[in-house]
């Protein structure tokens, strides 16, 4: 019998098409670094050879693995499954695949950072929605890859997310503009890797009533905690026994101000004709309810975050400014019919908005 030949190696296709490994490795993957002449010099070369990509082949010739980890507190959340649809693919179209750690309680949490499993397993790490201890973010940075904060900003560390402070800013002149001095917010709490984008959102809800000339009122911020039907009836209670009572709701989720408005209208308030209510996100659920929000689109930001990673992870940037890159992405308000000007208070006519 003759003896067995030899498969050819990327080693083989590097020498045959006159560049280094990592091109070949580079260029097979599909990565935009590679010149349209190099790449044609790589393919020819590889056709010639017969030679078929192996993950574990260029993993033992360029190091990487070939995989992007992503950490999330839980699947369990609309803006979760939106960018990640969008980043698998993406990420795929790259060369790479996606391994995703959820880490939904504190025993998990605590065993991931003690072992910080992406560390031989990945080549990038995309932290998603995550509220990380100031130790916790230290461990991620002693990791030899790049690491990425989703939805979230993190000084000094590349981060993709909307400006909150912005966006809820967008909302509240909204309802100014329509007449409303009166404004409350409510403000989620105890929802996992939430808490930063709810803080910054009462902070643009809080300058845009500032520079409106608006006083704060702290009795006009409720806390909601999530998919809580007695805690919403009490936030709205509470709102409704004030002496003088909101004319409209910012819910800092549109989950919140659905939750706002199904308890209004139990107790026969109309929105809007006596209570306007608008909500953050334009999840599918907002235009069920013809909710007045603000729109952010999850799949851009895993598209962004993914665009990013794939760039880091080959060093196309040699300066490193992207490794503290931040990509800010925009938000839009959608107006739709839970907003209206306020109800005229009884014996006087409706007027129009404020000008």
């Amino acid at each position: 019998m003759p003896p067995a030949q030899r498969l050819p190696t990327m080693a083989d296709v590097a020498e045959r098409a006159g560049v280094s490994p990592s091109t070949v490795s580079r260029t097979l993957r599909g990565l935009t670094s590679v010149s349209p002449d190099v790449r044609a010099r790589v393919e020819e070369a590889a056709r010639e050879l017969n030679f078929a990509v192996s993950r574990h082949a260029a993993s033992l010739v360029t190091g990487k693995t070939g995989v992007v980890a992503v950490l999330v507190p839980t699947l369990d959340a609309w803006f979760m499954g939106a960018a990640l649809t969008r980043l698998g693919p993406l990420l795929r179209e790259g060369g790479l695949e996606m391994t995703v750690y959820v880490i939904p309680d504190l025993a998990e949490r605590t065993a991931f950072f003690e072992r910080l499993p992406a560390r031989r397993n990945a080549d990038a790490l995309l932290v998603f929605s995550f509220d990380l201890t100031a130790e916790e973010t230290a461990r991620l940075d002693d990791l030899e890859m790049p690491v990425i904060y989703v939805s979230q900003h993190v000084e000094g560390r590349p981060s993709v997310y909307v400006d909150d402070v912005a966006g809820a800013g967008k909302a509240t002149r909204h309802l100014l503009n329509l007449g409303h001095r009166r404004i409350a917010f409510a403000q989620t709490i105890g929802a996992r890797g939430f808490s930063f984008s709810s803080r910054d959102r009462l902070i643009g809800y809080r300058q845009a009533l500032t520079e409106a000339g608006v006083p704060l009122d702290d009795d006009l911020v409720v806390t909601l905690p999530p998919r809580d039907r007695r805690g919403t009836m009490e936030a709205v209670g509470h709102l409704l026994s004030l002496r003088e009572p909101p004319t409209a709701i910012f819910a800092d989720a549109d989950e919140q101000a659905v939750s706002v408005i199904w308890t209004l209208r139990k107790t026969g308030i109309e929105v809007p004709e006596r209570m306007s209510v608008v909500g953050f996100d334009d999840q599918d659920v907002a235009e069920w309810f013809d909710l007045s929000t603000v729109a952010q689109s999850p799949s851009d930001i895993g598209r962004v975050a993914g665009e990013l990673a794939l760039k880091l992870i080959d060093d196309l940037d040699d300066s490193g400014t992207d490794r503290t890159r931040h990509v800010v992405l925009p938000t839009t308000l959608i107006p739709r019919g839970s907003t209206a000007p306020p109800p005229a208070p009884q014996g006087e006519p409706v007027s129009g908005p404020a000008s």
